[in-house]
């Protein structure tokens, strides 16, 4: 009888989720609980970004006039070095390989595998956008700090209303076109005009409710935004 194939789900994993200030370990203990529930038909490559300790170096940087390519270039190192504590988190289950390019093919079979940034000019983002092209995945999880994408930005609107499910054109006109080291958005300008070209569907779920992260793998009513 013929082995069934573990289904692939990519995630992206906001650097704000992971390491808000210091590196959250009571999070990463309840994310490997949650995904190992799954690890008998599923395997997860995890895409980790910079977060807050990346925007600190970018700040820094511009201080001293340090252009964008070399504030991004920081921000790609602080996503290795998380993308290293991730490896130990699911140690034992993990690609023992950081995936930084993401056009290469993954052969590997592990229940894990971790990435990390690869080049200046878009967030990690763009490069769960490029694996899940180069390895024909339809759906990307992004694990952010908030519940749903909103009409406008809750933090100076309080009338802004949560959407449970809107169009890439719609989102697009939104977040706009233009990237910038360290830009903060539930999904990132260039990563979402790739995922519009390829019809892909990203599910924006709050990575410290990770219930909704199960119950979205559950196939069961989830607190998020699908974007599509």
């Amino acid at each position: 009888m013929p082995i069934k194939s573990k289904e692939t789900i990519i995630i992206s994993l906001g650097g704000s989720v992971m390491a808000p200030d210091d590196i959250d370990v009571g999070f990463l203990k309840n994310f490997k609980h949650t995904l190992s529930k799954y690890f008998g038909d599923k395997r997860f490559f995890i895409i980790v970004g910079g977060g807050k300790i990346a925007r600190v170096y970018q700040k820094a940087l511009l201080e001293f006039g340090a252009k964008n390519n070399d504030r991004d270039w920081i921000g790609i190192n602080v996503t290795k070095l998380n993308a290293e504590v991730l490896k130990q988190v699911f140690a034992g289950d993990c690609h023992k390989e950081t995936i930084i390019d993401p056009n290469k093919k993954i052969k590997a079979n592990n229940n894990v595998v971790v990435g990390a940034g690869w080049k200046p000019g878009w967030s990690t983002d763009y490069d769960a956008v490029l694996i899940a092209k180069n390895h024909n995945i339809k759906t990307i999880i992004n694990l952010s700090n908030i519940d749903y994408v909103y009409d406008k930005n809750p933090s100076h609107y309080p009338d802004a209303t949560p959407l449970k499910e809107i169009d890439w054109k719609s989102f697009s006109r939104m977040i706009g076109d233009v990237w910038t080291p360290g830009l903060s958005m539930p999904f990132d300008p260039r990563a979402s005009k790739l995922a519009a070209s390829l019809k892909l569907k990203v599910v924006i779920i709050n990575g410290k409710k990770i219930e909704q992260l199960e119950n979205y793998l559950d196939g069961k009513p989830f607190i998020g935004t699908v974007i599509n």
